[in-house]
């Protein structure tokens, strides 16, 4: 996974201006996000650093989760798993609130113009170019949400209602929008795709 930078500028002027808070990718322990998330907005309330660490962002799109009974299941998907984005002004107090974070591993992108870590030979993170977080926020805000079932081609199924019923098939086709599949069942000695509503049907394999 790779995050656009903005064109690297001389620190030493940035520093001589009032820092302004960039968005930046922080990569965590996988399936560590939300624990990262938790442990962070604890540490900088603790830590005092609310002025300079102002926000610690998952991005997630909706999902929709159709069980094979034909049940919904309405959650939210990590868009970037393993990473979450924190809005900050960086300084070395900051950096070594995130970074010690349990479950942090390392900020996204680096430069080589000053380092950070109090002389431990850390390269002072890039922030994410704005037009980069502008999509990243857009798409989660735009996004429809994502239809999952819990059926794939090649799977085995019974046909548990309808005329259909005990009989037995394969998954040759899986239409979450509709909540429907095709499944090629064994009718009169021969295959034929038939069309079912997910809650007709049982997966035994």
């Amino acid at each position: 996974m790779s995050f656009a930078a903005d064109e690297s500028q001389d620190f030493d002027q940035e520093v001589s201006k009032p820092a302004s808070p960039r968005w930046y990718a922080v990569q965590v322990a996988s399936g560590c996000e939300k624990r990262v998330k938790t442990n962070l907005e604890q540490r900088i309330q603790t830590m005092d650093v609310g002025d300079r660490i102002l926000k610690v962002q998952i991005p997630q799109t909706p999902t929709v989760k159709i069980r094979k009974d034909g049940s919904r299941q309405h959650s939210e998907e990590k868009v970037f798993p393993g990473y979450v984005l924190v809005q900050m002004v960086m300084d070395d107090e900051a950096w070594q609130v995130v970074k010690n974070t349990p479950n942090v591993i390392n900020f996204v992108g680096a430069e080589q113009k000053r380092r950070y870590g109090r002389g431990r030979g850390h390269v002072k993170p890039v922030p994410l170019s704005y037009g980069e977080v502008e999509r990243i926020f857009k798409q989660t805000e735009e996004q429809e949400p994502i239809v999952k079932v819990d059926m794939a081609v090649g799977d085995k199924i019974m046909v548990l209602s309808g005329p259909f019923k005990e009989f037995e098939g394969e998954v040759i086709e899986v239409s979450p929008e509709r909540s429907k599949l095709k499944a090629l069942l064994s009718i009169f000695g021969r295959d034929t795709p038939v069309e079912l509503e997910f809650n007709q049907i049982e997966k035994t394999s």
